[in-house]
C-alpha cells in the first residue's frame, strides 16, 4: 500500500470532557473544525483551544494531523500503520475518524517529532 498524504492543521485544539446530559453549546456549530462524539456514559468534544467549554475536563494544546482524503472504506490498515510509526516513536495520539477521512491529534510540542517520524517512513507531511 502507498504510503498517504497527510497534512498539518494549525489550529490548535482542546480535548473537553463533559457530563453525558451536557448542553452542547450552539456556537460550537459555528467553529470551522470541531468534533462530537456521545456514548451511554460520555461526552466529548475537540475543538479550537479560544473556544471556551464549560467541561469536565480539558486537554489542550493539540493540533491535527489530517490523512489527505477521502479514504475508501475497503482501504485497511491506514489508522494501524500511522499509529505504529508514531508509537515506536513515543508520540501519543487520539485519533478521530470521518466519513472521508481520519485525523490523527499529536500535542503541540510533539508535532515535530511527529512529522519527522512520519516522514523517515516515507509518508508525505505538508503544512
Amino acid at each position: 500500500m502507498s504510503k498517504q498524504t497527510l497534512q498539518l492543521h494549525s489550529t490548535l485544539l482542546s480535548i473537553h470532557s463533559l457530563d453525558v446530559d451536557a448542553n452542547i453549546p450552539s456556537a460550537l456549530l459555528k467553529q470551522p473544525l470541531f468534533f462530537i462524539s456521545k456514548t451511554h456514559d460520555e461526552l466529548s468534544i475537540v475543538c479550537p483551544d479560544d473556544f471556551i467549554i464549560d467541561s469536565q475536563d480539558t486537554e489542550s494544546n493539540w493540533q491535527a494531523l489530517e490523512v489527505v482524503g477521502p479514504l475508501g472504506f475497503s482501504l485497511t490498515g491506514i489508522m494501524a500503520n500511522i499509529s505504529g510509526v508514531l508509537a515506536r516513536a513515543g508520540v501519543s495520539i487520539f485519533s478521530i475518524s470521518t466519513y472521508d477521512t481520519d485525523y490523527i491529534l499529536v500535542k503541540k510540542q510533539t508535532v515535530n517529532k511527529a512529522m519527522a517520524a512520519l516522514k523517515a517512513d516515507g509518508y508525505n507531511v505538508v503544512t
